[in-house]
């Protein structure tokens, strides 16, 4: 049995947690994980020992921020390449060059669109194939109208 991809959704605010655990619930095949705090993210990666495969972290929160609990979370090297999409309404420059320093894959502005959120998770937990090999083949298949 093929393991389900895992996600955790960091944001204070009850509502927007809800809405995007319930868009990624319909749309897409993951375990779904919420938290409602920097330190609560850090407390599951912990509790996970690590096996989480995407964060959607927002960036205002109370106490720890986002950018501090990506920083935290980059200063182990088990993490260094965890994949993290910003969930932000901030979306300034300064914000987002301190955010690209730390290794973030994408960044969602909220308020959210359900598609967008849904593409951009999806592009980061199912890439798409890079082999030469099989995408000739789907170029065959392609011209073949299947």
């Amino acid at each position: 049995m093929n393991k389900l991809p895992v996600i955790l959704i960091v944001d204070d605010d009850a509502m927007n947690l809800t809405m995007a655990k319930s868009i990624l619930e319909m749309k897409v095949r993951a375990e779904i994980l919420t938290t409602e705090s920097g330190s609560g993210c850090l407390d599951i990666l912990q509790k996970r020992q690590g096996a989480i495969d995407l964060i959607l972290l927002d960036i205002a929160m109370p106490g720890m921020d986002g950018l501090q609990t990506l920083a935290t979370i980059r200063k182990n090297l088990r993490y260094q390449d965890l994949k993290v999409i910003f969930l932000t309404a901030a979306a300034d420059k300064n914000t987002i060059i301190k955010a690209s320093q730390l290794k973030i894959a994408d960044y969602v502005k909220k308020p959210f669109v359900p598609e967008d959120l849904i593409a951009r998770v999806e592009k980061q937990i199912f890439p798409p194939i890079e082999d030469p090999e099989i995408n000739d083949i789907f170029k065959s298949l392609d011209n073949l109208g299947l």
